[in-house]
């Protein structure tokens, strides 16, 4: 448990302002609404697969809104200002 809670804090600190600025709609790049493994990694080249699973909650391989507000209230990914 103690590994799950630092790696959640790790990904919590890989913020950065590319994502308080825009939210997901900026690193949406295809724009189907979700987030890849691969988006998230273009904004946070240290965010690992294990990072990206944790916040991917129902484990389909995309994170939602849902997953991103989620991730926001535990402080995982910093709030969006849009």
């Amino acid at each position: 448990m103690t590994k799950f809670i630092a790696s959640m804090l790790a990904a919590g600190a890989l913020a950065t302002t590319a994502f308080a600025a825009g939210g997901l709609a900026d690193m949406d790049t295809n724009g189907d609404g979700l987030l890849t493994v691969e988006e998230v990694q273009a904004v946070y080249p240290e965010m690992t697969a294990e990072q990206f699973s944790a916040i991917d909650v129902n484990g389909d391989g995309v994170v939602d809104d849902a997953e991103m507000s989620a991730a926001q209230e535990m402080g995982l990914i910093p709030a969006s200002d849009s």
